[in-house]
């Protein structure tokens, strides 16, 4: 498959054309990420599953505080929360963390940052996970989480493994599966269908464009991009 060709199809649709291509395929019950997982901004991003799974850091945590404490937090993102599926990011990859739901800001304005740099095209959490959130709106990089949360990672997270099927709102994801997410939320297509997928969003999409472009003539209100119909 090709990734550039698949995300070249995908660029115009909107969550809910893609809802619709996989209604058609029979998939009714499936791919809609649960309405907990929202933007952290009105904004949209289309790429490739990118997947990493974190659990709960069992303990147990040192009495330790100041200059100490610095020491044993350094230690523990060397060792217990590290980010190794960081390595692996492409071009077009969307970032999907399996963070078991806990309150925690995994990501944050710096190691976003670093993600979009390497290429990814947004980030989507089941937990807390972002912080720093005026900065990461700042630099408008895409986010979608179920919390904003404050707290650091030490003695609260740790990494398990990467790249590897996880479950974020109800959603099973698989490493290459398609994600497309805007501010209704989050749809994964399976990386089976997303060519049958494709030809049933491009139908509806289609079929609502030329609808709206009418209405927006007959109401005298000015043409926009989604109703660019020249480009069908």
């Amino acid at each position: 498959m090709d990734r550039k060709e698949v995300l070249e199809m995908y660029k115009d649709f909107r969550v809910t054309d893609v809802r619709d291509g996989m209604d058609w395929c029979g998939y009714h019950h499936y791919g809609t990420v649960h309405h907990s997982i929202k933007p952290l901004w009105r904004t949209r991003a289309i790429g490739f599953a990118r997947t990493a799974r974190y659990l709960p850091y069992e303990g147990p945590v040192p009495r330790v505080i100041g200059d100490e404490y610095t020491k044993w937090s350094n230690w523990y993102y060397g060792n217990v929360c590290t980010d190794k599926w960081v390595q692996d990011i492409e071009p077009g990859d969307f970032i999907c963390l399996d963070i078991c739901g806990l309150d925690v800001g995994l990501m944050g304005s710096n190691n976003s940052l670093n993600c979009m740099n390497k290429g990814a095209v947004g980030i989507m959490m089941n937990g807390g996970g972002i912080r720093d959130t005026d900065e990461v709106i700042l630099e408008k990089i895409p986010v979608w989480s179920k919390h904003v949360s404050q707290p650091m990672d030490q003695a609260r997270i740790r990494y398990y493994e990467k790249n590897i099927p996880i479950a974020i709102g109800g959603v099973a994801i698989y490493p290459d599966d398609l994600i497309i997410a805007d501010g209704d939320g989050i749809i994964v297509v399976p990386n089976k269908l997303i060519y049958d997928v494709y030809k049933y969003a491009f139908q509806e999409m289609k079929s609502d464009k030329i609808s709206r472009h009418q209405l927006y003539v007959d109401g005298g209100l000015k043409l926009d991009s989604t109703v660019d119909i020249d480009k069908l």
